[in-house]
């Protein structure tokens, strides 16, 4: 290797770090609610953290597939800040809060509105649904908030900014953990207590955003009314993005009709172990934020080597910490669950999946940064369809997992594998086919 290389590929592990490591402590944020959700609820009792399972499902879902408002934005801005545009950056984060809230406002109404038939469509005892019922439909009243956040956010990592997301973000959480706590045990309100608290807690996150936006603004003399031909280029990527995430939420909530399929144990533990790979991917997903970021930069200066050499640097680090985090789940995989639970039929179960899970993060460090690299590329229609054709391999993988481990240990081990192994190294194939290519690499504006 050069001598030339060294000092270049250390600026680029430094560039890395400042946008990532401020972006994990955001991003772990949200699993992190998840968590403390799991944690007070499961110590409510089997059913409602069986209830809570179908809820997040159907919400994370919901709102998942919303997604695209940052991971459309932030190469938007990323691009029109690599080529000195800083008040056309600032202007396409605006026009993504405007379309945010539009969106939000649909969704909410829309699931509070079918909230009941889509819970009853899991199957699960009438405790259980109840319990789902009880925490979906406060939820709906966040969901407007949570896009909104989405929103800021990718504008803020378009600019290169990802510590002012982390402040926000460790101000919610701890105000969030403390009225989960006051309205589910002092106000002794259950599970739709954390419900009220998480709302409560994101309003209050889009009002902070909305005071650093406005800053932005002023500096670079943006408008605050929506553009029409920024809310179209941003609905364009948008809705490749939505069927990206469309497929992939398809197979979240396959795995969960699988959990349930087991009963209420099966599902309270498989729970716990999605709760934990959101905590895992999320942190894992900050090195793809990076690439989106970067990546988007490079092209938009117009300096292919660079995005190249980029692509090379946040991929050996996927790999490192999925390995390290993978590490950690396996060697505690028979007391990690004990955070969340103390039901032991569902203590029982989760040992052996924890550590399939945490096998299998190299695998999944490696596909977080390619979906991040070709996000940040706008390479979004690619990403659309071979999302779909992921789908479409991993549902007969997961059906026969279902089909001939019909019960107990091996059946969660199964369930965990045939998501966390097949439908990962699908995605690793098809984004590795791209990244190795040229053609998602697009220079200018």
């Amino acid at each position: 290797m050069p001598p030339s290389e060294f000092p270049l590929r250390s600026t680029i592990d430094r560039r890395v770090a400042a946008l990532a490591l401020p972006a994990l402590g955001a991003l772990i944020v949200e699993p992190m609610l998840l968590t403390l959700d799991a944690i007070f609820i499961g110590h409510l009792g089997a059913a409602p953290l069986a209830g809570l399972a179908i809820a997040s499902a159907i919400l994370q879902t919901a709102v998942g597939l919303m997604i695209f408002l940052a991971y459309s934005t932030t190469p938007m801005v990323a691009r029109r800040r690599g080529a000195g545009d800083v008040r056309g950056a600032v202007q396409a984060g605006i026009d993504g809060l405007w379309l945010a809230l539009g969106i939000g406002i649909v969704v909410g109404t829309a699931l509070w509105l079918v909230s009941a038939p889509i819970v009853r469509l899991f199957g699960a005892d009438a405790a259980t649904t109840d319990q789902a019922l009880a925490y979906l439909t406060v939820s709906c009243l966040g969901i407007p908030a949570m896009l909104l956040v989405f929103a800021a956010t990718g504008l803020l990592r378009g600019l290169q900014d990802t510590r002012t997301p982390l402040y926000v973000a460790t101000i919610g959480f701890s105000a969030n953990a403390l009225l989960n706590w006051w309205f589910i045990y002092g106000l002794g309100w259950g599970i739709a207590g954390s419900a009220w608290g998480t709302v409560a807690a994101q309003w209050g996150m889009v009002a902070v955003y909305i005071a650093v936006v406005a800053h932005h603004a002023r500096r670079a003399g943006a408008n605050w009314l929506p553009h029409r031909d920024g809310l179209s280029q941003a609905g364009r990527s948008g809705g490749w993005l939505f069927v990206r995430t469309l497929g992939l939420r398809a197979a979240f909530l396959a795995t969960v009709f699988a959990a349930t399929s087991h009963g209420t144990e099966a599902t309270a533990a498989y729970q716990v172990v999605f709760t934990i790979f959101s905590t895992a991917a999320f942190a894992l997903d900050a090195l793809a934020i990076a690439a989106q970021a970067l990546i988007g930069d490079a092209l938009g200066s117009r300096d292919a080597t660079l995005a190249r050499r980029i692509v090379a640097r946040c991929i050996f680090w996927g790999l490192v910490a999925g390995a390290v985090i993978g590490a950690v789940l396996a060697l505690g995989s028979q007391v990690i669950g004990r955070a969340f639970t103390s039901d032991t039929g569902v203590l029982e179960l989760l040992p052996p999946a924890l550590i399939v899970l945490g096998i299998s993060l190299p695998l999944g460090g490696f596909v977080f940064v390619l979906d991040g690299v070709l996000m940040g590329a706008g390479d979004v229609r690619y990403l659309a369809w071979t999302s779909l054709v992921n789908l479409a391999v991993y549902l007969p993988v997961l059906w026969l997992a279902t089909s001939l481990v019909p019960t107990g240990t091996a059946a969660l081990v199964a369930i965990t594998a045939s998501f966390m192994i097949a439908f990962m190294l699908a995605r690793a194939t098809t984004l590795g086919l791209r990244a190795r290519g040229g053609r998602w690499i697009v220079l200018g504006v």
